[in-house]
């Protein structure tokens, strides 16, 4: 993107954001009017009305339980106008982690178009900060593969049909430095052939790389981790210009083939770079020395890799990217210095119709230092009438046939840019932890993990990844937490770790449950190292993108698959001694 294309999108994006209200005023109009044919729509007898009284008292707040039986009807080939004016000819698969199974998504061209947008707007605020010359992107993408529903719709995850759309492809050359990997990496049969083959075409333009990229931390993280193991075969690649008998895949192998020549000085250097670092510390901005920022998306679910990646990153920028779901887009980091922990999303008023549900703590509990009270909950407020400092669970409604959808986020409200707010993610709402009076979210989680890795740190230990389940078939049940650890220590360590988790949740009905014995001590199980390859293998063998791939914090009963490769990788196992019983 040249300086005055720049310099227009964040021009734009002021002049919109100067008048919120109308803006989504014009937003929902044209949502409605342009599916004011949607049996969901005239179900609930809004009969043609654009206005936001009228659709507010009509259509209800929703979630995705309520929407399935129409979005089943449209996988199962009915070709009616179900939740849009215009037929659905695809749809998206969320990534899985969390219940076990993808849930379908509407998607059409409202929603790639808003993508575009989001897009463009964070790549110009992040190009002012960071200004990139015309060099190559290490792009760590994966498509996944389509399958056809009952009714012959395209389903694939969300990322995919993005990647595979010549308009959104067009879209991103003005936009983004073109991606060292040739496409057929990234459509390519089988995952770790293509991770291979990003690692070896980065390297190949190790001089040109401006940036480094993935959907979420966890792939960036998951593929320099890959690195460490496996440099040496691609120094080899690199010296004799033949590429690894490993790439089997017909189209990966002509693809990078094209590319690949004997370069024995690039292969010393990488050889030198490589034997030379002790524990891979500032590894990226050492093979790629004109990269400016590593960029992805890091809050959430993937702030437990952010200590891995600033290890790898060195000196480098890490960048939050933008805020949205499979359902759709709704915000754009404006403020790309910021780091990932203090990431703020300001809400593009033109690409849906967005209310903000208020959360109140209950009286007592307001100074709580947990993530995971029940909160009180008021009617839903439009965007421009959010207060900072409040935190909200945001409504979607936009043109891909989701009307007044809660998309069971907790975010704050950081400030605002001209009229917009500004968001801050906080967690999702869903209780991941709970038996008896407890209430624990996936944030509860990670600060338990995060506190119990301090004494891991001590040894030169740490943990690869992590996840949890409530255990019923003790009495009482009890909280276990499995570690993948990068190498062994003592058994009194992990003794005191599994102390230290227990004593680290600091919500109010899990420590009064713990006193009295109502819930049991928590287990801590260290796992055979590559568990939680296995299971990304598993996620990927369900039609999952690596892309897409976030690790469920917890697995309950349903996901049978990966309690099996949980507990056939166990190790040892630790229970708290910490409330003496």
């Amino acid at each position: 993107m040249t300086v005055s294309c720049v310099e227009t999108v964040i021009e734009q994006f002021e002049e919109m954001t100067k008048d919120c209200k109308r803006v989504q005023r014009e937003s929902l109009r044209k949502i409605l009017e342009e599916n004011a044919d949607a049996e969901y729509l005239r179900n609930f007898g809004l009969e043609g009305r654009t206005d936001e009284e009228s659709f507010k008292k009509c259509v209800p707040l929703c979630t995705h339980q309520d929407v399935e039986p129409y979005i089943q009807r449209i996988t199962d080939g009915d070709g009616s106008a179900i939740l849009t004016g215009e037929l659905i000819t695809s749809l998206s698969l969320s990534s899985g982690t969390t219940q076990g199974k993808p849930k379908f998504i509407p998607f059409n061209d409202e929603l790639l178009e808003s993508t575009i947008q989001i897009y463009r707007t964070s790549y110009a605020f992040r190009s002012r900060e960071y200004p990139i010359s015309n060099g190559k992107a290490l792009q760590f993408l994966y498509g996944s593969k389509q399958t056809l529903t009952k009714g012959g719709i395209i389903a694939t995850t969300a990322t995919t049909n993005l990647f595979r759309n010549s308009r959104f492809k067009s879209a991103m050359k003005d936009i983004q430095a073109q991606s060292c990997s040739p496409d057929a990496v990234i459509f390519g049969s089988d995952f770790n052939q293509s991770l291979y083959c990003h690692l070896l075409c980065g390297l190949i333009y190790s001089n040109e790389v401006q940036f480094v990229f993935s959907t979420f931390a966890h792939s960036i993280v998951h593929a320099f981790r890959t690195l460490e193991q496996i440099w040496e075969d691609l120094c080899t690649d690199i010296r004799d210009g033949v590429l690894s008998e490993r790439i089997t895949d017909p189209s990966i192998r002509q693809a990078v083939s094209k590319v690949l020549y004997p370069n024995p000085e690039l292969a010393d250097r990488i050889y030198n770079t490589c034997v030379g670092s002790s524990n891979w510390y500032g590894i990226i901005p050492q093979l790629w020395p004109n990269a400016k920022y590593v960029s992805g998306i890091m809050t959430g679910s993937m702030e437990p890799y952010l200590k891995k990646l600033r290890h790898y990153a060195g000196h480098l920028p890490l960048m939050s990217a933008d805020y949205g779901s499979s359902e759709g887009w709704i915000g754009a980091n404006v403020n790309p210095s910021l780091p990932p922990e203090e990431a703020t999303f300001a809400v593009l008023p033109n690409i849906g119709y967005f209310e903000f549900i208020p959360l109140e703590r209950p009286i007592g509990q307001e100074l709580e230092n947990s993530a995971s009270v029940h909160y009180i909950e008021s009617e839903p407020v439009g965007m421009t009438e959010v207060e900072v400092g409040k935190i909200y669970e945001p409504v979607l409604t936009n043109g891909a046939g989701l009307y007044r959808y809660r998309l069971g986020d907790v975010v704050q409200i950081a400030g605002f840019h001209n009229s917009t707010p500004e968001l801050k993610f906080i967690c999702r709402r869903s209780l991941l932890l709970t038996i008896n009076i407890d209430k624990n979210t996936e944030k509860d989680l990670q600060l338990s993990v995060e506190e119990a890795s301090k004494l891991l740190a001590e040894e030169k230990v740490e943990i690869v990844d992590f996840i949890s389940l409530v255990d019923r078939s003790t009495d009482p049940g009890h909280y276990v937490i499995f570690w993948e650890l990068s190498s062994d220590t003592t058994d009194e360590v992990l003794g005191n770790c599994a102390n230290c988790l227990d004593l680290a949740f600091k919500d109010a009905g899990y420590m009064g449950s713990r006193k009295v014995n109502a819930i049991g001590p928590l287990e801590l199980r260290v796992l055979r190292k590559g568990t939680f390859h296995k299971i990304l293998d598993h996620f990927l063998g369900m039609g999952a993108a690596v892309s897409q791939f976030k690790t469920p914090r917890f697995v309950g009963p349903s996901n049978h698959k990966v309690l099996q490769i949980l507990n056939r990788n166990v190790v040892r196992s630790y229970y708290s001694t910490a409330y003496g019983n």
